[in-house]
């Protein structure tokens, strides 16, 4: 466990130094939301590529593995929907605290975080995990927002759900990275070493994106926050390993993989979206802030328990 919390720590020192730099004011607030477009649109999306056009659709997209992952999801968004409803919230308001519930920030700390330590095999269990959170619940959220306020579906949600989607740089990228690898060409060389160097800033960048973009959150309705932490950090990773051990045959590798990224803290475009639609931004970053926090110790228990159950050398 202290190895383990070790290994996780300068990851998270990353997230501290961009929090420390923008909350100082030696960081502006427009320098890190430059900083986040420049990761987001450019070195994530290099790595995404990379990873992707190395790897096969079949070795992705493993049925029993969504089957799992998206029935731990949908149990824990029951729960937060169900609680919110209790707590006499709006739809609107219920869509946002379920989003939060079962969304970590897989692309900008689980994808580099998570290959790091549970080695390159685990890139394709995380993109998995990482397309069904974009592909699926970015569009329920977006579909329950917009239906409710419309009072009812039409053909201009489908096209905004579509449209966030094809202009989705993560998403782009896993695409054109698998379709790179159906043709069967490895990458030239030049090219699979830009986007090695390019790639290689994701990481630093990201977690300093992540820090900096902390230290202009608050953590107000702290009672709610916390009950959204704590769907997040241990009833998603819970109810995910649930699936994956027992109910549905998951490689154990693969089912490792699926509960770290499980484990991970509210994800920082839930905020955006939030702030969009005007419905409970302060909460959305309450959310984020405290669950953000204390996951530099719950993230370091999972991954732990995970890596003892598959065998897994963190880092090694």
């Amino acid at each position: 466990m202290i190895e383990i919390f070790l290994k996780t720590l300068p990851f998270f020192a990353l997230i501290g130094l961009g929090w420390q730099a923008c909350r100082s004011g030696f960081f502006t607030a427009e320098a890190a939301a430059y900083l986040t477009k420049f990761v987001f649109y450019f070195a994530l999306s290099a790595m995404l590529f990379r990873f992707a056009a190395n790897l096969s659709l079949s070795e992705i997209l493993d049925w029993w593995f969504v089957a799992a992952y998206l029935w731990g999801c949908f149990v824990v968004y029951a729960i937060a929907t169900a609680v919110a409803f209790l707590r006499r919230r709006s739809i609107e308001e219920a869509a946002v605290e379920a989003q939060c519930a079962v969304i970590g920030n897989t692309g900008f700390l689980g994808v580099p975080m998570l290959i790091v330590l549970m080695g390159e095999a685990a890139a394709g269990p995380v993109l998995m995990v990482l397309a069904l959170d974009l592909i699926v619940f970015s569009s329920i959220i977006v579909i329950l927002i917009t239906g409710s306020r419309d009072g009812r579906m039409s053909l201009g949600i489908v096209k905004t759900v579509g449209m966030g989607l094809i202009k989705n740089p993560m998403i782009v990228s896993m695409v054109l990275g698998l379709s790179w690898s159906a043709t069967g060409m490895p990458l030239p060389g030049p090219v699979n070493e830009f986007l090695g160097i390019l790639g290689a800033a994701a990481t630093p960048g990201a977690l300093f994106a992540i820090g900096a973009s902390l230290a202009g959150k608050s953590a107000e309705r702290i009672e709610v926050a916390g009950w959204l932490s704590f769907c997040k950090l241990v009833l998603h990773p819970a109810a995910v390993a649930f699936a994956a051990l027992l109910l549905f045959p998951v490689q154990t590798f693969d089912a490792a993989v699926m509960i770290a990224a499980a484990s991970l803290p509210v994800a920082g475009n839930i905020f955006m979206l939030a702030q969009h639609y005007g419905v409970a931004p302060q909460r959305v970053s309450a959310a984020i802030l405290i669950s953000t926090v204390v996951s530099i110790l719950t993230v370091s228990v999972v991954i732990a328990w995970v890596s003892e159950m598959a065998g897994i050398v963190p880092g090694g």
